[in-house]
């Protein structure tokens, strides 16, 4: 059976070891504070140093409080007592981050001479430090900066609590060979990869109609937080589009993401070819939106949970060993959910928390093929987080748009290793189909995500209602679609179902990015061979100490160029005339 994880090396006991924790964060913040007095841009780089090591302190007691906090919360959204210590634990971390708030503020205030000498000397800070400069233009005040921290805990972070608490408690009710079941969405979302197309159909239906039956609530709850993002990147931090305040943190220029959307855009008719060739291989007379995870009739097989570990293991370590070892860590320290329970968190996630700490590992593993490409791809989010390992706390984490590289190169690892043991036909057309079932699902339906979310900011200014945004909705997904894939009406309401688009505005372009870069350097790969395995490791040594735009260079990636984004596309549309080739 999948295993439960392990919290005890984050906390043994939430609330003695909170209070005993909070009161360590509280010595060190007292010992942070009178800096503000000290704090001088001709100050020597050595109490430069010592005040960031203190930071750096801080940080780490910080990172394992709000990890604990969100991982009992995950285990059961419903569970009382983690929702408290989630909410104690924002609320404690809040006011220790107006006490040290300070800081921010004077470093982006320092003269360029002063700051290029002290960044000099400031070692693995240094791209922290620069990140934090790179917000000055739109920096507001200490006073207003710790106003909209503290009306965080109970505006737009308590929103986001709702949204999860509310939508993991919906229950769905499918018939299956005659019998009703009650079933979770987890267990509701495996037979929309069914072999039987009514109950594909009638599965999407059902997960439709419970979320339509609330999507005056869910809309208001994403009307609110459209507003409250567009009062704070807009109003007051003077962004000049709603998805700025999103490119300037990760730190992509407007014009590379730009180029990427365009790209994604003008490259729709790959997969609308993609799914009319699955609709013949398939045998779907008519293709339309139940269908287009439609199974290959190879893909019956389950994989037990004590079948799919060693299958990615064995595939990581084909590619790396020093991988495979790392990846290994997660299962012998219990740091991996994989169990299915009812009122658990939805979807899965890698939590890195502290360098040189193993990451946790949340799935919800039913034995599907998909099960197994997940459990792939968040462990190369555990391996990436313990690569970095060297790096301080405020620079081990990748930045978003290279968080997925190394969860999707590990998929594209075990994809290849499955095609390579593989030897008929069939199975190959199968494992073919799901690998471009994959790319669609996490390169151009993200991108229309962030297309859709770009409408809707600018339709919610303008007082649009929810059933403005759900024909919106619509009109994005048949043109996405076009004339080869029939998309029903009760699709409108697909956006409410998901989470990014309410809690982390245009983070799905970081899908995108990462799935297209991964495709460029799995091209690579096979190339060089085992020549390209360092520096790929080396990529994921660097973690968040360097700019993306400096990672990239480091293995010959320009983001801003379209043509960059094309040849991404180009290896697709080759995958897809394999395929063909397969069907005739």
């Amino acid at each position: 059976m999948p295993e439960q994880w392990d919290l005890s090396p984050l906390l043994k006991n939430p609330i003695e070891d909170f209070d005993v924790l909070a009161k360590d964060l509280d010595s060190l913040a007292s010992q942070f504070e009178p800096w503000r007095e000290r704090l001088s841009p001709d100050m020597s780089s050595q109490a430069f140093v010592d005040l960031l090591r203190l930071n750096e302190q801080i940080a780490e007691i910080s990172s394992k409080l709000n990890a604990y906090a969100y991982l009992w919360f995950s285990e059961d959204t419903k569970n009382l007592q983690a929702r408290a210590f989630k909410a104690k634990v924002e609320e404690r971390l809040t006011a220790l981050q107006n006490r040290t708030l300070f800081f921010d503020l004077w470093w982006q205030t320092v003269d360029e001479t002063n700051a290029a000498r002290l960044l000099e000397t400031s070692g693995d800070f240094r791209y922290h430090l620069e990140t934090i400069r790179r917000f000055r233009p739109h920096t507001l005040s200490e006073p207003e900066e710790k106003l909209i921290n503290l009306k965080e805990i109970t505006g737009r972070s308590a929103i986001n609590t709702l949204y999860d608490v509310f939508t993991n408690s919906f229950t769905y009710t499918l018939t299956v060979s005659g019998k009703r079941k009650t079933l979770t969405r987890e267990q509701l979302s495996a037979y929309i990869h069914s072999h039987r197309p009514r109950l594909r159909e009638a599965a999407y239906k059902e997960l439709y109609r419970v979320f339509a039956a609330n999507h005056d609530l869910l809309g208001e709850i994403y009307a609110t937080l459209v507003k409250d993002w567009k009062n704070e990147n807009l109003e007051l931090r003077k962004f000049s589009t709603p998805i700025a305040a999103r490119n300037l943190g990760n730190d992509v220029p407007d014009e590379a993401v730009n180029a990427l959307l365009t790209v994604c855009s003008k490259n729709a008719s790959i997969f609308q070819e993609y799914f009319r060739i699955k609709g013949r291989i398939c045998n779907i007379k008519q293709m339309n939106r139940y269908h287009i995870y439609a199974p290959h009739r190879a893909e019956r097989k389950r994989y037990r949970y004590q079948m799919a570990v060693p299958m990615v293991l064995d595939a990581y370590r084909a590619f790396s060993p020093r991988l495979a070892e790392l990846a290994e860590r997660v299962f012998q320290e219990r740091h991996i959910d994989a169990r299915t329970r009812p009122g658990k968190m939805t979807g899965a996630y890698s939590y890195s928390v502290v360098p040189g700490s193993t990451p946790y590992v949340l799935l919800n593993y039913t034995g599907e093929a998909r099960d197994v490409a997940t459990l792939a791809h968040e462990l190369g989010h555990a391996v990436h987080g313990m690569m970095a390992a060297d790096h301080s706390v405020l620079t081990f984490h990748p930045t978003l748009p290279l968080a997925e590289t190394a969860s999707v190169f590990g998929e594209r690892v075990l994809s290849d290793a499955l095609m390579a043991q593989e030897t008929n036909k069939g199975v190959k057309q199968g494992l073919l189909l799901a690998q471009l079932d994959d790319i669609y699902a996490t390169v151009l339906r993200q991108a229309y995500f962030v297309l859709f979310e770009k409408a809707a900011h600018e339709m919610i200014a303008g007082d649009a209602t929810v059933e403005d945004l759900a024909a919106t909705y619509l009109t994005n997904l048949r043109q996405q679609f076009g004339d080869a894939v029939e998309v029903h009406d009760e699709f409108r309401w697909e956006w409410l179902t998901i989470p990014h688009i309410f809690g982390s505005p245009f983070y799905c372009y970081a899908y995108s990015f990462g799935n297209l870069l991964v495709l460029a350097l799995y091209h690579k790969y096979k190339e060089q061979g085992q020549a390209f395995v360092p520096k790929y490791l080396d990529m994921l040594a660097a973690g968040g100490s360097k700019s993306p735009d400096a990672i990239l260079a480091d293995v010959g990636v320009d983001m801003r160029s379209e043509a960059f984004w094309q040849s991404g596309f180009d290896t697709i549309r080759s995958m897809v005339e394999e395929l063909e080739r397969t069907a005739s």
